[in-house]
């Protein structure tokens, strides 16, 4: 089913984009939320003429990212983890560590935005890098300690 998205969604485009997605997405989830219209020729007119209300939309979130990413980029975030053999993690540094770690700084982001390949399962440094907009990745430092043993 073919839709022209009112705002922009990571996985499918940018505001005013038109994409083609599973009709049950587009009907359960799309077009009752209000993130997109269904692509008819009335639909794609209204569009056209509100194309520079979402062209000033794309401009000010690329500039609100671009800030963001400014900010990020001097970001180091020390996490504590149990080791065994000195390097090697008992368990493992996921996105939804490196998440409350930021949130411990006041950085509030999405736990989505953090790409993060794998996760991280020995001591180090790491950088890793954060998706604020489509071509806007910034990386963080992400320096992972042994915990102190407290007997």
């Amino acid at each position: 089913m073919k839709v022209i998205l009112k705002e922009t969604i990571d996985t499918l485009g940018i505001v005013g984009s038109e994409c083609d997605v599973a009709r049950g997405y587009a009907r359960n989830y799309l077009l009752p939320q209000g993130k997109a219209i269904e692509a008819t020729p009335q639909n794609r007119k209204v569009i056209e003429q509100a194309k520079a209300k979402f062209e000033l939309q794309i401009a000010k979130e690329r500039k609100l990212a671009l800030e963001m990413a400014d900010r990020l980029k001097t970001v180091e975030v020390t996490i504590k983890a149990k080791v065994h053999e000195d390097v090697r993690l008992y368990g493992s540094i996921t996105t939804h560590d490196i998440k409350a770690a930021l949130n411990a700084q006041e950085i509030t982001l999405e736990r989505r935005s953090i790409l993060l390949v794998e996760p991280i399962r020995e001591t180090g440094e790491y950088k890793v890098p954060i998706r604020l907009y489509k071509d806007v990745e910034p990386e963080i430092t992400v320096k992972v300690v042994p915990e102190e043993d407290v007997k």
